[in-house]
This record gives structure tokens, sequence and C-alpha cells, in this order.
């Protein structure tokens, strides 16, 4: 059966997409350049290190990598704090405690760094929840490199056959699917500029989900094997 869920963060358990496009804007103007909304659209589900490496070359920034992603993150916990209309997607918590309550194992791995991560799992009560916590930044490379999910799985302690991600990004889709792990990409109806054909199935609510469909996604990957 399935045992572990990977989550990602971004766009998944929160709409927070909106607010990192805001601040980055604030700092594109603050440093001068210009990033098209088209642009910006293929950095979904990569990390701040790889946006801000491709950012440096393309506009020959002064600024160091380091810098400008601490900068970054600066200015969206400064407007995370401060706005208090933020929440998590609808339905997406009843899923969690569903799943934890059934003794289903949760794993968060996103492309944020952990000072993001952490900021959102206290803000929703999220971290009771979940064993271990991936940030994108301690890779080499993000989405689309699988290695993200790859140590997530490792981290389970279970095998790629017993878990599952759900992700929305046309990156992320792409990191699960190079990693050969059951994929199930979730999407907004306010979002389309993520191709998620890659996906293995496509939810459009949560109330898509729950401990029982997951569960038997297993027979979906292994149909051979009986339930264990």
């Amino acid at each position: 059966m399935i045992k572990t869920v990977i989550f990602d963060m971004d766009g998944v358990l929160v709409n927070s997409e909106p607010l990192h496009h805001q601040v980055c804007k604030i700092q594109f103007r603050n440093l001068k350049i210009d990033v098209s909304d088209e642009l910006f659209a293929t950095f979904t589900g990569s990390s701040n290190k790889m946006i801000y490496k491709k950012l440096k070359n393309h506009f020959n920034l002064d600024s160091n990598v380091t810098e400008l992603i601490a900068e970054k993150n600066r200015l969206f916990i400064k407007a995370f704090d401060e706005d208090s209309t933020h929440a998590l997607i609808a339905g997406v918590k009843d899923l969690i405690i569903e799943l934890h309550e059934n003794g289903m194992q949760l794993i968060v791995a996103s492309s944020s760094e952990m000072e993001i991560i952490d900021a959102i799992f206290e803000r929703f009560e999220l971290n009771k929840y979940f064993s271990h916590k991936v940030s994108g930044a301690d890779f080499p490379e993000s989405k689309p490199n699988p290695a993200i999910f790859l140590k997530a799985v490792e981290l389970s302690n279970h095998s790629k056959s017993e878990c599952i991600i759900i992700e929305d990004s046309t990156n992320g889709i792409k990191a699960a699917n190079s990693a050969e792990i059951y994929c199930i990409a979730y999407k907004a109806a306010e979002v389309n500029s993520q191709n998620q054909s890659l996906a293995d199935e496509i939810i459009y609510s949560y109330k898509e989900l729950n401990y029982d469909t997951i569960r038997q996604i297993y027979s979906k990957i292994n149909p051979n094997n009986s339930q264990n």
C-alpha cells in the first residue's frame, strides 16, 4: 500500500506563488531589471538558488546569489507576517489530518529555503503532521532535477512504489516523473501557466482525495502485487 505522501508546498499546501511573485517584482524594481511574467512562470518549482543564478547571469547583476536570495526571503517573510489573510488551500489540511490519523507518513519537499518552509508550517500548525521537511536549497540543482524527491523517499524508509507525490508545477512534475514516483497534480482554477501533462493524474479539489483513494494507488503502480 501507499505509506508516504510527499507534498510540494507552494501551490500545493498554500497559494503562496502570488506573494512570491509580488515580492520578486519589488526586488526586480529595486535591481532595475525587467523580468516578464512569461519568464517568471518558468521559474515555478525551481529553487531560489537556480532562479537567481539565471537572473544574475542574464542581467549581469553585481550582487551575489546568496545576497539576492536573502533579500527576497526577507521581503517574503515580512509580507507574509503582515498579511493575515493567507490560508491553506481549501481541503488540504483536512486531508493531511486524515492521512496522519490513519498512520500515513507525510513529508514536504519544497524548493523554498527552510526559513520559508518553517514560517508557513508554524503559521498553519503543520509541523506535528510531517515527519520530515526537505528544502531544495540543500541540493546543487533544483526541480526538474529529481534529487529532492529521491531524498524524500530515502528519508521515508519506504520504496518508491510505496510513495506518491502531490505537485502543481511543470518543474515539480518533471522531477517526480524523472524520479519514477507516482505524481498527482493539483490544478488550481486560477493557475494556467503550468504544464501538468506528465502527471499520473490531475485533481481540481482536495475533496477528490482521501486515505482510501491514496492507499489504493499502490494497485495502479503494482498491478501484479497485492496490497500489504
